[in-house]
């Protein structure tokens, strides 16, 4: 396993983070208790930032409309995966949401429209873990 930071993401790993893999987003609750959901997500290599639609009625959405979270982002394909750690936030705002639509449509498909029910979570990630072959030195 290899441990770093957002800023040293490799070729390997950006390879990995196009393929179309679902992951699990967890996210802490204030009082300690996990929420963890199937989603679909987008790394925004310029921003060092992992993007992920939702809908204003999701829980996960719920949940960050009362402050950010520390959550984590697990995707895996056999032996190789990847766990993203970090502080999560939503935004209804407009073009935060067509960013990462347009970003969810080049990775998985063009996802139906929720109008102004879209939201969007970001994390800001403050490490990386990773399978060995998805390391920056591989």
């Amino acid at each position: 396993m290899a441990a770093f930071s957002s800023s040293e993401v490799g070729s390997a790993l950006t390879e990995f983070l196009t393929e179309r893999h679902l992951a699990i987003l967890t996210l802490v609750r204030s009082d300690g208790r996990p929420h963890s959901t199937p989603i679909g997500f987008m790394w925004d290599e310029d921003s060092k930032v992992v993007k992920i639609i939702t809908w204003s009625g999701s829980l996960k959405t719920r949940l960050l409309e009362k402050g950010n979270l520390v959550g984590s982002i697990a995707q895996v394909d056999g032996g190789r995966w990847v766990t993203f750690e970090g502080i999560c936030s939503v935004s209804a705002d407009p073009e935060v949401c067509e960013d990462a639509v347009g970003r969810y449509a080049k990775r998985y498909s063009p996802p139906k429209d929720r109008g102004a029910d879209r939201r969007v979570i970001t994390m800001t990630v403050s490490r990386i873990l990773a399978s060995n072959s998805l390391s920056p030195s591989s």
